[in-house]
């Protein structure tokens, strides 16, 4: 996630420097044609221009739109995967009974599912990000647990399924009562919903078409307007283009980025960000000592 720090802006021009290096060269053919052919450029009218850059910006403010919807939507579910994970760990601390079946199982038992959930976290964010859910939970589950989620293809819904098994021995045990099981389970239930709902995101494909379309149409606008502009403003109509193509090919790649919240870039969720905070949440809630810091920014942006 982008921060309020300064964006620098070798990183901004990276992002269209190759659309922007193609306008250049059909902007300067166009001048070449205009000095040796003028008699065979086409006469276009300003007008047209005028139309097409509306139309082209309409449909860019529309895609952001939806962009921006699919990226604040994937922040709305982990703003949910921070809650129901405190309070899963609240919720324990609470219901369990010590006198049933000892303080020191309850302990043990509040604990392995606090850190299960760290595990969780971390997991399902790499998950959906294409790396490896298995990298970072050597620290927060046995090694019992690690051999049961490698038979799994879906590592964080293994880890929920650990929660259930946890919770159902705890309610064999008679350290839950049957409300206290429901109100759990409630809690693992919303959790999975918002895995569900990442993964929705991140696997449903934002239109290809739509994005190709784009994409050809803001060329088809630029080379109108470069036609239209060397035959009225001359050797001017160079640096009118390029700031033009800039700042549309870059209202695109905002869009383009934006409308996939998972992918490890500067403007995506911070996943990573996000995980340490919910960790950092819950160590305290176990009263442990080794509290990490909060994530860091890497320079402008927050992964």
């Amino acid at each position: 996630m982008l921060t309020d720090k300064k964006i620098p802006l070798p990183y901004i021009f990276k992002q269209v420097r190759v659309d922007v290096a193609r306008v250049f060269l059909f902007s300067v053919f166009f001048q070449l044609l205009e000095w040796f052919f003028a008699k065979y450029l086409p006469l276009v009218p300003g007008l047209l221009p005028t139309i097409l850059g509306s139309a082209i910006s309409l449909i860019l403010a529309f895609k952001i739109n939806q962009s921006y919807d699919r990226w604040w939507e994937a922040r709305k579910v982990w703003g949910a995967i921070v809650n129901d994970s405190r309070s899963l760990v609240l919720q324990l601390q609470g219901f369990l009974e010590d006198d049933l079946v000892g303080a020191n199982t309850v302990r043990e038992a509040i604990r392995r599912i606090g850190y299960r959930q760290i595990g969780w976290c971390y997991s399902l964010g790499q998950s959906l990000r294409g790396q490896n859910p298995l990298a970072t939970l050597e620290e927060f589950v046995s090694t019992a647990e690690i051999a049961y989620l490698r038979k799994h293809s879906n590592k964080p819904l293994a880890l929920l399924a650990l929660h259930t098994e946890d919770l159902k021995a705890l309610r064999q045990q008679r350290a839950l009562n049957a409300f206290e099981h429901v109100q759990l389970d409630s809690t693992l239930v919303r959790l999975c919903d918002s895995m569900g709902k990442a993964e929705r995101i991140n696997s449903t494909v934002f239109p290809v078409t739509y994005r190709i379309f784009v994409h050809m149409f803001i060329y088809l606008f630029l080379i109108v307007l470069s036609l239209a502009l060397v035959e009225t403003v001359g050797l001017l109509e160079l640096p009118i283009l390029l700031v033009s193509a800039t700042s549309f090919f870059l209202l695109e790649k905002t869009a383009t980025y934006l409308q996939d919240p998972f992918r490890n870039r500067p403007t995506d969720t911070p996943v990573t960000a996000i995980a340490r905070t919910i960790e950092i949440n819950l160590k305290q809630l176990l009263n442990d000592t080794e509290i990490p810091k909060p994530v860091a920014p890497e320079e402008f942006y927050l992964m």
